[in-house]
Order: structure tokens, then sequence, then C-alpha cells
């Protein structure tokens, strides 16, 4: 079953699955990555394409990777599409990574965001966490994701070795 990474962009998912992937011995995969080797920059395919079809390419990107055992990292909204969240618990442990709204702007520095542009607002960011946090809040675990990415993955993977069927 499969370790799932959820929390809003810039959470530090990414660098989490990847110590997480490490430290099981799982392979990892980010599925923001993934939907660009296939399809290219996602700020292209949110201008191009439109969200409905960003999302339809990361549900089924989401979809292949529930199939096989590793870790995977969701981009920031694929768990909170209509229907995402009761999919993924069902077939995988999900991990809520759970940061403060000054550390995903300190993150988020001037890399393109597709929700939030290039020069994301603290009320912004803060209206969209409101939004998803419901949602986040449904999975398995919540962990402070605002300290050490090695500490974090360590918490993780001794809960996930203790719920691994």
């Amino acid at each position: 079953m499969p370790l799932v990474l959820v929390g809003f962009m810039c959470a530090g998912k990414s660098t989490v699955g990847r110590l997480c992937a490490r430290r099981l011995r799982l392979p990892f995969l980010d599925t923001d990555e993934e939907i660009e080797r296939l399809h290219g920059p996602i700020e292209r395919l949110f201008a191009e394409r439109g969200e409905a079809e960003f999302r339809r390419i990361e549900r089924e990107v989401v979809d292949a990777a529930l199939e096989g055992e590793g870790v995977v990292a969701l981009g920031g909204g694929a768990f909170v599409q209509p229907g995402a969240a009761e999919r993924i618990l069902a077939r995988s442990r999900v991990a809520w990574l759970r940061v403060k709204p000054a550390r995903i702007l300190a993150r988020a520095g001037e890399h393109v965001r597709p929700l939030l542009g290039t020069q994301p607002t603290r009320a912004h960011v803060e209206e969209l966490l409101r939004a998803r946090e419901p949602h986040y809040a449904r999975a398995h675990l919540t962990l402070d994701g605002n300290g050490d990415a090695a500490t974090i993955a360590e918490r993780i993977c001794a809960w996930y070795a203790g719920v691994r069927p």
C-alpha cells in the first residue's frame, strides 16, 4: 500500500517524500514532476488547456501511482478535488504535512505557481489554506511540516511501518 504525502504547495512533500522513500527502500514519485515529464510545464498546461484538463491529467497520474508500492508526493490541489480524498484514503496511507503561511511564502519565492501567481500574498495563501485544510485534515496522520525534513521523514516512516499491511 503506497505512502502518500499531502499538503499545501511548498509544504515540503517532495523533500520529505524522497527521504521516506530512501529510508523505506521504496520508489518515489512526485505527481507534479510526473505530469511535467509527460505533458510539459504545469504553468503552461494551466495557461493553454485550463485547470479542468490539468486536474484530469493529474487524476490519471495519481491513480497510476496508487497501483504500486512506493512513496507518492501529491500536488497541493490533488487531494482536495471532488472524490479524490476518498479514492486516495482507500488505496494508501496518507500523511498531511501541515505548514504555516509564512513558511509557504518563504519557500514559494519567485517560483510560478498557477494558483498563486509569481507574487503570492499572505492573504491569498491563507484563503486557499482555509479552503483546503478540511480536506487535508482527513489524512490518516497529521504532522507539523515546519520543522526539519529528516525528522519529519523519520516520524512518518515509523508511523508507516506500524500501519503498513
